[in-house]
């Protein structure tokens, strides 16, 4: 099968051009400028941009990733894509090491299946005096051996796990993992700014939600905030939805990184998509009111229900961020941090035809996944 995309708005990391592009067999075979040189279909001057990549999300539609029921999740991932996510990392909170192992064997099923790109456990190696919507009863220490056995769960689907640097045998924790080829992030952390750089120079290369869930930058006390942000081998995740961090430090984090650090996530819950009213997050209960999740009892931030067009649109509306530099840290960055960039995250001939449209509002009216569409623009 072969498709011309005519009369667009084609955003790549360099630039906007008025062009065109074709699909054959779910890759990009072409990408031009100017008029199709043949017949197509006219998405009438309206842009297209690759697909969204979320590297930190716990689920939607009503569906959380750790749960038994794969349907849910299912349900989750397709909630998403309707938003232009086209490549999915599933997170799974803290919970009890069986449970976690339960969970990644299942979701490495999906994995398998090229539903989701991978897993991250965001716990159980995590501050109890930063744990957020994590139950602090199940945190635990780092152990290699332990994450190896999650790592085994996971038939090799483990794409990143969130360790606090501080905690005893973090940093033979982050070297087994970066050695078994998983990301460590650091995230969820009560370090001071020595033991951050520690944990990095262990091989930590991600801040998981940077500011939140960590000690706040202070000019003499600069804690993990500057660490994370100033080391050129750091990529620094970010909620932009509003309430996660306000637009001026979001601004600020994105001009110290640059797009090439930085990556949009979504730290979706399952009420994404859905309304307010009481919901779970792993084991912890959680109230949604006026969009705005916290937990139950002690009212932190359980996640969000945000997706990445919004965080999308929020970039560049709230943060000043170009439409190139906005796709750069929603698709291009996270695919690199993935180790998927040959294939995915920008318009280029070869790669996999995972294409968002978007109107002059930056709205989704289409959505396309390898090739074939899921969202018919």
């Amino acid at each position: 099968m072969s498709l011309t995309l005519a009369d667009a708005r084609i955003v790549t990391p360099a630039g906007v051009h008025e062009g065109w592009l074709t699909i054959e067999d779910g890759r990009i075979t072409h990408v031009g400028h100017g008029s199709a040189p043949g017949p197509g279909l006219s998405v009438g001057g309206r842009y297209v941009v690759p697909g969204f990549v979320d590297i930190h999300n716990h689920g939607g539609a009503g569906g959380s990733f750790p749960t038994g029921d794969l349907g849910k999740a299912r349900d989750a991932v397709a909630l998403h894509r309707r938003h232009g996510t086209t490549t999915t990392v599933a997170s799974l909170v803290t919970d009890p090491l069986d449970s976690l192992t339960r969970a990644a064997s299942a979701l490495a099923e999906l994995c398998e299946e090229g539903l989701l790109a991978g897993i991250h456990f965001e716990g159980p190696y995590i501050a109890k005096a930063r744990c957020g919507a994590h139950d602090p009863t199940l945190l635990r220490e780092p152990s290699p051996r332990e994450l190896a056995e999650l790592l085994k769960a996971g038939r090799g689907h483990v794409r990143m796990v969130t360790i606090a640097a501080e905690l005893p045998g973090a940093l033979d924790t982050i070297r087994m993992a970066v050695g078994e080829g998983v990301i460590a992030a650091i995230g969820h952390s009560d370090a001071d700014y020595e033991q951050t750089i520690a944990g990095i120079e262990a091989g930590a290369s991600v801040a998981t939600h940077l500011y939140n869930a960590m000690p706040p930058l202070g000019h003499r006390a600069p804690g993990p905030v500057a660490a994370l942000l100033d080391d050129e081998r750091v990529t620094v995740e970010l909620i932009n939805d509003g309430v996660h961090v306000h637009p001026a430090m979001l601004r600020l984090a994105y001009e110290v990184a640059g797009p090439g650090r930085t990556v949009l996530i979504t730290d979706a819950m399952s009420a994404t998509g859905l309304g307010d009213g009481d919901y779970l997050l792993g084991s912890m209960r959680v109230r949604v009111d006026d969009g705005v999740a916290r937990l139950v009892e002690g009212g932190s931030i359980a996640g969000s229900t945000l997706t990445m067009d919004v965080a999308f649109r929020r970039s560049v509306r709230e943060v000043g961020m170009s439409l190139p530099d906005a796709v750069q840290v929603a698709s291009l960055t996270p695919a690199r941090v993935l180790g998927l960039a040959d294939r995915i995250g920008s318009i280029a001939v070869g790669k996999a035809a995972d294409l968002v449209v978007l109107s002059a509002a930056l709205e989704v009216d289409g959505v396309m996944k390898d090739g074939v569409w899921t969202t018919e623009p």
